[in-house]
């Protein structure tokens, strides 16, 4: 490899970096929607349809990519709430970016931040197929409440057992030569769950960590 490979290999480099393997992951996009009621502002929250992944979980609306119909994930994020509570894409500001939220389960979260530009929620046609109900929350009340800290454990296993009471090897350690600790389930990793308790509702997981950000990119201000 000579140096003119290495120029060549310098424009190949991104201007901003991305996250390395997130092809492997479920990616999504989110818009974490706020609306000013009551001379304050509040986050929109849904809850999901029974009949849905994760169905009663309390989100943002958003969902996956979908490459025949969005040109970018910020239009994923808008569409998505379009479909979910049934309001048009002229009243939906977006302010900017957030952080990616990457999941230990398997999942990005591609974050948006924007404002619906409603007087109440009554104007919104949610889809009862996706969405059971839409409440909202005063922003206040998560910057006057700090999250609850929980965590979970998460070892890798390099093997499992099928129904049939079978191991299956899907890393295969011995055969490529690595130390014998890696033939068995290795790692000790705490990872972090957020949690809000908003009357009887319990807000965990991603979405609990995009509302921390922005209080937190509030507090900063």
């Amino acid at each position: 490899m000579d140096k003119y490979v290495i120029e060549g290999l310098k424009d190949k480099l991104p201007v901003v970096p991305g996250l390395n393997g997130k092809e492997e992951y479920f990616n999504f996009a989110v818009l974490v929607l706020l609306m000013y009621v009551n001379e304050e502002y509040h986050f929109i929250f849904e809850k999901r349809a029974a009949n849905i992944r994760q169905p009663g979980e309390i989100c943002f609306p958003g969902g996956k990519f979908e490459p025949a119909t969005d040109t970018s994930l910020r239009d994923t994020a808008i569409r998505e709430t379009v479909e979910e509570l049934g309001v048009s894409s002229e009243k939906i500001q977006i302010i900017g970016n957030l952080d990616t939220v990457v999941s230990t389960m398997g999942a990005t979260a591609d974050a948006f931040l924007g404002i619906l530009e409603l007087r109440s929620l009554d104007d919104l046609q949610i889809n009862l197929q996706e969405v059971e109900k839409v409440f909202m929350v005063p922003v206040s009340y998560f910057e006057a409440n700090e999250p609850e800290v929980y965590q979970v454990n998460m070892i890798a296993h390099p093997s499992y057992f099928n129904q049939a009471g079978e191991e299956v090897t899907i890393f295969p350690a011995r055969e490529l030569g690595l130390p014998d600790r890696y033939t068995k389930p290795w790692g000790n990793v705490l990872s972090n769950v957020f949690v809000y308790r908003v009357e009887e509702v319990i807000i965990w997981g991603m979405t609990a960590r995009l509302i921390k950000d922005v209080v937190a990119k509030l507090k900063s201000l």
